[in-house]
């Protein structure tokens, strides 16, 4: 398994922060793996609701379909994805904290290296890539929305 996990302080409400990286719409604003989400993705998704995701992830293009598996307003939400037309898929959490200055947001994905040589080439290359489009991820929803939260 392979962890990949962002943080960052994010100057906003908790209650804002978890409802605008829960809403799949807002995805593509943000996260730039994210090219387009269909669905239900006009509102904070509850347990068990679902939605396709097209991605571009380390260069490989690709759906997923996302479920909600845990929620837990505003603290925790949890999403378990599984790719379409491939036996990959992963989990991404998001945890946030209440700090002084608004919300410490953690974003962690966590997907399986099913064999040796999987492994390898995640070691070599994609693991990175995917380390740099989360950090840019997070860099991009703070600026959104610290800069919504400003207005």
């Amino acid at each position: 398994m392979t962890r990949i996990t962002s943080s960052i302080s994010i100057n906003a409400p908790i209650e804002t922060v978890f409802d605008y990286v829960t809403t799949p719409g807002h995805w593509p604003e943000w996260h730039p793996s994210s090219v387009s989400v269909t669905g239900a993705t006009n509102h904070s998704l509850a347990v068990g609701e679902q939605v396709e995701e097209a991605f571009l992830v380390a260069g490989r293009r690709g759906r997923v379909i996302w479920t909600v598996t845990e929620r837990n307003a505003p603290r925790r939400w949890v999403i378990n994805g599984k790719i379409l037309d491939s036996p990959g898929g992963g989990v991404i959490t998001y945890a946030l904290t209440p700090t002084a200055d608004g919300v410490a947001f953690d974003r962690e994905f966590v997907y399986p290296t099913p064999n040796l040589l999987y492994a390898l080439i995640d070691f070599v290359y994609i693991r990175s890539r995917i380390r740099a489009e989360s950090a840019q991820a997070v860099q991009q929803l703070k600026r959104i929305l610290e800069k919504t939260s400003d207005n």
